[in-house]
């Protein structure tokens, strides 16, 4: 006979909620919470969200083969360089590195970083010891950060290495994080456009998400405009038999470290494929859900 009276009060606590991030919270415990442990919702997908999940910045994922720029990458956006970094012709970057922004330079070792309530990272620790020993988290002081958070990823081998046992379920891992982030960059060098079985099968995996990926051809500017072209287009052509989307990829085209441009022709700022990384970042952020943006920007 009442109800009405309690549809008033849950109306009147959205009305309460100072931002739209607070009212998805509320929802989420009040209405789809109780479904998921009804239905046990954890045991076959993900286990329930909590604070941190929603008050989490937004985050990069980077992907890519190995020696394909994915740390200097992140230098190059950063304009500096951060704890724990390995740049070098060879598989370097062996672990998961979480770059976030902190007031103090430093690392924290997985076991920690999963058992710490305010980072949304506590999942990842039924992967076991193995894996959380190849993750870690590094803080940055930079301006970048403040609004994004940039996951680097182990480069995925290719021919007889990726044979090799790492220890720990890899593509789960890959899998947790592009279920999670809200893009994905995929990179590839412009010497290195083979795509090895390792990387196709994380490819497979990611149908559903197309609309997070951005696809990068990283190195651009070691080889002349000529060549570019054909490396361009047999990119396109190797991509188009993976991903089986109707509409062509857009793929950005840069060198993205801290040497100058080796042709002049790639020195024009107007030059169609050369896109700044600073405009393709921004437009990462744009595209983020407008109460994020607004969260972090204020407008």
């Amino acid at each position: 006979m009442f109800a009405w009276i309690g549809k008033d009060e849950k109306r009147r606590q959205l009305q309460m909620c100072e931002s739209v991030l607070e009212g998805l919270k509320l929802v989420y415990k009040n209405k789809v919470l109780p479904l998921e442990k009804h239905y046990q919702f954890q045991d076959f997908h993900s286990p329930p969200l909590d604070d941190t999940d929603f008050d989490a910045k937004p985050m990069i994922l980077l992907v890519g083969q190995y020696s394909t720029g994915k740390t200097t990458f992140i230098r190059y956006i950063l304009e500096k360089d951060f704890p724990g970094i390995r740049i070098g012709p060879e598989p370097t970057t062996d672990s998961f590195v979480v770059v976030m922004h902190g007031d103090r330079d430093g690392i924290i070792p997985g076991n920690a970083l999963v058992v710490d309530p305010k980072k949304p990272f506590r999942p990842l620790s039924k992967y076991g010891n193995t894996f959380l020993n190849r993750f870690q988290c590094s803080n940055v002081d930079s301006n970048v950060l403040k609004g994004i958070t940039i996951v680097d990823t182990p480069g995925i081998l290719s021919g007889e290495k990726q044979r090799v046992d790492r220890g720990y379920d890899f593509h789960a891992v890959l899998e947790w994080f592009a279920e999670r982030v809200d893009r994905i960059i995929l990179l590839f060098d412009a010497h290195k456009l083979d795509i090895s079985d390792e990387f196709r099968c994380f490819l497979e995996r990611l149908r559903g998400q197309h609309d997070k990926i951005r696809i990068v051809l990283n190195k651009a500017d070691m080889i002349d405009h000529q060549q570019l072209m054909r490396v361009y287009g047999a990119l396109m052509w190797s991509l188009g038999k993976i991903l089986n989307t109707p509409e062509v990829e857009r793929v950005y085209v840069g060198s993205f470290w801290n040497q100058p441009l080796r042709y002049d022709i790639n020195r024009t700022e107007d030059t169609e494929n050369m896109v700044s990384v600073r405009k393709m970042i921004m437009t990462i952020l744009m595209s983020i859900p407008f109460v994020r943006h607004k969260e972090y920007f204020g407008y």
